[in-house]
């Protein structure tokens, strides 16, 4: 008898046929809540879902049989850990399979919102490329020489600093601690890494601990030149303070692949010409999509064989 898994979000559907190989599969749910649980669940063992759904006491609850929660990607601060380790629930994520095409995406933000190829893009497409003029849009720095502040030097981070280093920037990062392992720079406060930076890059693991992390005095300190990159969570951000920052001048640009309540993106940050914009795609590419869906499999196969997790998360 195969074991029954529930997934939440809707997965790729030839990811879903692999699952069904070996699995009983339940869902998608409309919702991430006891309600919205489908007609099989008491039989259900482990839970598929994603970091920023919600995996509560009270649906890990209703789910009489669950022993695993295994998140699609890096991501877990949906899930309540306390809850999950007093029931003796293994959980699991795809630890760093995203790693190197988060880190590309977060460059190609960085060259966008830095560069400004959008409002290049939409400068030629309303016609304004006319005459032979050196000048046709307002020159912006460049960045080579300038200063990358990476907030989160874990896996993702730290492939951000190794592309950087090709466009001859100079690395800074802030992180829980210095890394021993690392050569760039190690500022001991956000707000310190921030006033020594042109560009500050968001990579950190969202939770309760870092909301709000970038706040209007980070922002005030990259300073008017200063473009921001988020590729961790929308939450680490305060996002009212960002518009407010981008609409007055108080930093010069920002590039945004996560918001604070996704999928709703502020009319605010709509109405700016100064930010990119992308729907949390960061992780999208063919190569990370296919890494995470086999570390899943692998927890599973772990998991169900008796085996430690081939990618746990400490409870």
């Amino acid at each position: 008898m195969k074991p029954t898994l529930l997934m939440v979000p809707r997965l790729p559907a030839a990811f879903i046929d692999r699952l069904r190989e070996s699995y009983t599969l339940l869902g998608p749910m409309e919702h991430s809540t006891p309600e919205a649980l489908p007609e099989g669940a008491e039989q259900v063992e482990a839970l598929l879902t994603i970091g920023t759904l919600r995996t509560d006491a009270a649906l890990m609850a209703a789910l009489p049989k669950l022993r695993l929660v295994c998140c699609y990607g890096t991501g877990i601060e949906g899930v309540d850990r306390a809850h999950a380790k007093a029931r003796g629930i293994a959980l699991g994520n795809a630890g760093d399979a995203n790693a190197a095409g988060v880190a590309e995406f977060a460059m190609g933000l960085l060259l966008a919102t830095a560069r400004q190829i959008p409002q290049g893009d939409r400068y030629v497409r309303a016609g304004r490329w006319q005459g032979n003029a050196v000048e046709r849009m307002a020159p912006v720095p460049g960045l080579a020489g300038r200063k990358l502040g990476i907030y989160g030097l874990g896996a993702i981070g730290s492939r951000i600093a190794r592309r950087a280093e090709g466009f001859e920037m100079e690395i800074g990062y802030h992180n829980r601690s210095r890394r021993a392992d690392m050569p760039y720079h190690y500022h001991d406060s956000l707000l310190g890494l921030a006033e020594w930076a042109d560009v500050l890059v968001v990579s950190a693991r969202a939770g309760a601990e870092n909301r709000h992390a970038v706040n209007a005095a980070v922002l005030k300190a990259l300073g008017p030149r200063g473009h921001l990159v988020n590729i961790s969570r929308g939450i680490a951000v305060d996002e009212d303070a960002l518009c407010a920052a981008l609409e007055t001048g108080v930093i010069a640009g920002a590039g945004l692949d996560v918001f604070e309540n996704e999928p709703h993106v502020s009319d605010r940050l709509k109405a700016l010409d100064n930010v990119v914009l992308t729907p949390h795609i960061a992780a999208a590419s063919e190569s990370a999509q296919a890494a995470q869906q086999e570390t899943m499999l692998g927890n599973l196969r772990a998991f169900f064989a008796g085996k430690p997790l081939v990618s746990p998360v400490a409870l």
